[in-house]
């Protein structure tokens, strides 16, 4: 079990997370962040809501992965600090739950019996880290962070893939055509052939893609042609 009362990797007997506070080892914390913690043993919720709200964390504590799935998720970036052996659905049990939803969380998983195959099956399935009680908070709080950062990064790249999706579909089907065959490196005088139209026809049509695509340059449309997965048989690609 995590000690409520001593920290190695900091020294001495500490209120949680102070010693580790005041030698300045702690990450940056946002308060818009929420840390989730599923552990069926209270002693285990009451020392992780203590350490974790003491750096400035905002903390939901639950008994079970039940509890958990029903409480609706805020939407904003979080993570999950996870028991491995929860009473009804296990922890890995609900880290293959939360694998299909649209936006999973990262995980950290806590177990007082943890073994190496168990680890590795966690690891795979994209936990952060897998932490054998009792552990150094430091090494908790800096999963945590860790965690964090990826869901941030995760939220932000949805977040800008679901913008390219939104300029994209702004596009005519000529358009999109177009676009294809721009990011296939043809010419503009090579797409008015496959189309039978004219190159200044053409040419207009790239603008207005650059335009609602917000590109400044070919290389930045071809990244989001990319991120799209347009595909170059929309232009008569080859």
């Amino acid at each position: 079990m995590i000690s409520s009362n001593h920290d190695p990797g900091c020294g001495g007997t500490v209120d949680l997370g102070q010693s580790c506070r005041e030698a300045g080892r702690l990450p940056m914390t946002s308060a818009e962040s929420v840390v989730f913690v599923v552990d069926d043993d209270k002693s285990v919720r009451d020392s992780l809501e203590r350490l974790l709200t003491s750096v400035g964390l905002t903390v939901e504590v639950f008994p079970s992965a039940q509890a958990f799935l029903r409480r609706p998720r805020p939407d904003s970036p979080g993570c999950l600090v996870l028991d491995v052996r929860l009473p009804g659905l296990s922890g890995l049990d609900l880290q293959r739950e939360l694998a299909g939803a649209d936006a999973p969380l990262p995980i950290v998983f806590l177990t007082g019996h943890g073994d190496i195959p168990m680890s590795v099956r966690a690891m795979k399935a994209g936990a952060v880290e897998f932490l054998t009680k009792p552990f150094r908070e430091q090494d908790l709080l800096d999963a945590i962070h860790q965690a964090m950062e990826r869901d941030r990064t995760s939220r932000r790249e949805r977040q800008e893939l679901a913008e390219l999706r939104r300029r994209y579909d702004t596009l005519t089907p000529r358009e999109r055509e177009v676009m294809g065959g721009i990011v296939a490196g043809q010419l503009n005088k090579q797409i008015a052939a496959h189309f039978g139209t004219s190159e200044a026809t053409v040419k207009e049509q790239r603008g207005q893609v650059m335009v609602k695509m917000q590109a400044g340059s070919l290389a930045e449309l071809v990244k989001f042609a990319a991120r799209l997965s347009v595909p170059r048989s929309e232009a008569g690609g080859t």
